[in-house]
């Protein structure tokens, strides 16, 4: 072979390279520890609803894909730091992620609740009660939603709150919308149910799956207490995370939930491992 006809095959290896960044393995950060959305079984080996639909996404993209287990805290850091090239980690599609990284369109709704143990004087107030029939939007919030927020700020008046640091549930205690909340922070959602349990918190925050999967497994008396929330601070929905400017992987990665969708495979998964049909 001629050096000119060796030149021919390395440039045209090398725009098959670069065309395909990730000819290889697409590389998916999970936290591994926010049943039933990702955890580990047993063994250690992750497992849940976002690693299950990551595969499959990847399928669909016709990639291999290997999930790689990091903290919560350092999930955005670690994504922008090109350890992994994207996010699947029950992440909600929020104005405040988007000024540092890019999402695809929402693959799942996330609905947010306060929960308690049995016998909590919470369960017990009819006012708060009286209004788990409807869950809250905080994206147009009408009337009833504004009396609704009133309510629950006057139930939680001299209660601890208690909620995993870094996410949307925090935000939505810290935006004022049920006025000023003592808030406790833990770096997992494991901790926050453990301390729940222990009754170092009065009650607690996260996604509604969240409690119903710990409490089912668990056999603790966690309740769910109040409306269900969504939009406003809460986002809209859960997408993938992606680096800025990464509009090929963006673009993959929207076709391949489209795809998902369209075959029932994101309803399927989600009913396996909620329960119910959580795809958007």
């Amino acid at each position: 072979m001629n050096i000119f006809k060796k030149t021919i095959f390395s440039v045209l290896a090398f725009l098959l390279v670069a065309g395909n960044v990730y000819a290889d393995k697409i590389k998916i950060g999970t936290e591994g520890a926010y049943p039933p959305w990702n955890a580990k079984d047993a063994s250690g080996a992750l497992i849940g609803f976002e690693v299950e639909l990551a595969n499959v996404l990847c399928k669909n993209m016709g990639h291999e894909c290997t999930i790689i287990e990091q903290d919560w805290d350092g999930m955005i850091p670690a994504l922008q730091g090109k350890k992994f090239d994207a996010i699947m980690a029950g992440m909600s599609i929020t104005d405040e992620r988007k000024k540092v990284i890019s999402f695809s369109q929402g693959y799942a709704d996330e609905v947010a609740s306060l929960a308690v143990m049995k016998g909590s004087n919470l369960v017990m107030q009819k006012s708060l009660s009286a209004i788990t029939v409807a869950g809250i939007s905080l994206t147009k919030p009408n009337s009833t939603a504004k009396k609704a927020l009133k309510t629950i700020e006057g139930a939680l008046s001299g209660k601890t709150v208690c909620t995993q640091v870094g996410t949307i549930h925090q935000n939505f205690l810290k935006s004022g919308d049920i006025g000023t909340v003592k808030v406790r922070v833990y770096k997992t959602q494991d901790e926050v149910n453990l301390d729940l349990t222990s009754g170092r918190c009065d009650v607690a925050l996260a996604a509604a799956v969240a409690f119903t999967d710990y409490a089912e497994k668990s056999g603790k008396a966690v309740t769910l207490v109040g409306p269900t929330f969504s939009g406003g601070a809460f986002g809209n929905g859960v997408g993938v995370g992606i680096r800025q400017g990464d509009t090929k992987l963006i673009k993959a990665f929207n076709k391949a939930i489209d795809k998902a969708r369209k075959n029932g495979d994101i309803s399927r998964i989600a009913t396996k491992w909620f329960g119910f049909d959580a795809s958007m």
